[in-house]
């Protein structure tokens, strides 16, 4: 009998059609994602008119579906590890999809926020999730930019919610961009049938005839003994996935700097998707020019996750990313500054390529940080804390412009996160949980030629 290590099988393995597909389905999810998280920073003007309601209040509301995403984000996390990946993708997917439809059915406060809250769930699910399964079957040549690139969905589905936005908004009603978030509930069967489980999953199951029609497929050049098993090669591969691990290792304190980063950077980015097109419209732009600077925004944040993902495939996505959060923090402070107002579309670009676009990078390298047993974990939990700050913003800059000081001021308060963000991932330690690792792994190999 022959042990075949599926995950450093697909760690070595050449980019093939198998990976195209997985980078497709998960791409697509996060384009859907991303215009169910953009929709109501777009809409926001048309809501707070139609409600008649305040920026504090307008604030809460954007905040509910931040709060499910806090939510989802751990739970979800958490429970892919335990039901199977696929299977709590598509259920995130049809509580995003639904959710945000029936919210263009609601016609106050209250009600919106409680269905936008549920819809988060699955917003915030489905993020951990899709970067494991990206990081799981990524060539390690190529991991980087592909993760970088599905997650470039993100900005696309940003893009598409500020162009129907602007195209349908004033006509119908900021309802009809809501309904039109229910349409990809048709993928789920899809879903279900094409894309790959966790190897993380399979292995632990046991399902080796489905391990084996996965081999096949990331390698399809290999021949594969008649009586060879497929396991995972980590050490910790018989462990419960448990928040506990995520400090064990030497990666305690890594791992609240991940989410001191996550948080800051989450809290730049919804800060941004939710009040950039109100506070570009208090500024004296219409609200068809402050919906193109949303455009901008999410232009910037696809060129900065694929070539943030280039990047960091070439040198330590750590430093990559510490100066992308920098100079995110640096541009913002120079949109508070008189200038043209294609400069202002250029700088704003260059803050969504280092907002959007390197928390994008970020979750890549939280997945490639902690081991397999627990990387949806870790995600989810980095991801779920981090959603405090996306939670924080909406409400903060809210308050702020409820006071009516001057605009300078939001985006200063924005700047500021992405600075300590920076000091925070320049602190990560990757030494002690390598050494640590190492170490486990060397014991485990000790312990397995015992036997």
């Amino acid at each position: 009998m022959s042990q075949v290590d599926i995950q450093s099988l697909a760690s070595e393995a050449k980019f093939n059609g198998f990976h195209a597909k997985v980078l497709m389905w998960c791409m697509l999810i996060i384009i859907i994602d991303g215009y169910d998280i953009s929709v109501a920073g777009a809409a926001l003007p048309s809501i707070m008119e139609q409600l008649n309601v305040s920026a504090s209040t307008a604030g809460f509301m954007a905040s509910s579906a931040l709060f499910g995403m806090m939510i989802g984000a751990i739970f979800f996390g958490g429970l892919a590890d335990k039901i199977g990946r696929r299977l709590t993708i598509a259920i995130c997917v049809f509580l995003f999809s639904a959710f945000t439809a029936i919210a263009g059915l609601t016609d106050d406060p209250v009600t919106f926020s409680i269905v936008r809250f549920i819809a988060g769930l699955g917003i915030g699910g489905v993020m951990p999730n899709v970067v494991a399964q990206m990081t799981e079957y990524s060539p390690k040549k190529v991991r980087n930019v592909m993760t970088s690139l599905m997650f470039s969905g993100y900005a696309v589905g940003g893009i598409l919610a500020a162009v129907l936005g602007k195209q349908f908004i004033m006509q119908y009603g900021w309802q009809v961009v809501f309904y039109a978030a229910g349409v990809p509930i048709v993928l789920l069967p899809f879903i279900l049938k094409s894309m790959p489980e966790s190897v993380v999953y399979l292995v632990k199951h046991n399902k080796q005839a489905e391990l084996r029609k996965v081999a096949e497929q990331i390698a399809p050049q290999a021949q594969f003994p008649a009586d060879a098993v497929f396991v995972n090669g980590s050490p910790n591969n018989n462990l419960k996935p448990t928040v506990g691990l995520l400090f064990s290792d030497g990666r305690a304190f890594s791992t609240l700097m991940f989410w001191v980063a996550f948080f800051t950077c989450l809290f730049m980015v919804y800060a941004l998707s939710t009040w950039l097109t109100k506070l570009m419209a208090m500024s004296g732009y219409s609200l068809g020019s402050a919906l193109t600077f949303v455009v901008a925004l999410n232009i910037g944040a696809i060129i900065g996750a694929v070539g943030g993902g280039w990047l960091a495939d070439r040198f330590h996505i750590k430093w990559v990313l510490v100066i992308m959060y920098a100079i995110g923090s640096a541009f913002l402070y120079l949109m508070t500054l008189p200038m043209s107002t294609t400069m202002l579309y250029f700088i704003i670009g260059v803050v969504g390529a280092c907002s959007t676009g390197a928390q994008i990078v970020a979750y890549s390298y939280c997945g490639q940080f902690y081991p397999n047993v627990i990387r949806s974990t870790g995600i989810g939990l980095a991801s779920g804390v981090g959603r405090l700050g996306a939670i924080g913003a909406p409400l903060l800059i809210g308050f702020i412009v409820s006071l009516n000081l001057p605009i300078q001021q939001n985006f200063f308060v924005i700047a500021l996160a992405g600075l300590i963000g920076a000091v925070a991932l320049s602190l990560i330690n990757h030494r002690r949980a390598d050494m640590a690792q190492a170490q486990s792994k060397t014991n485990f190999n000790l312990t397995t030629e015992e036997v």
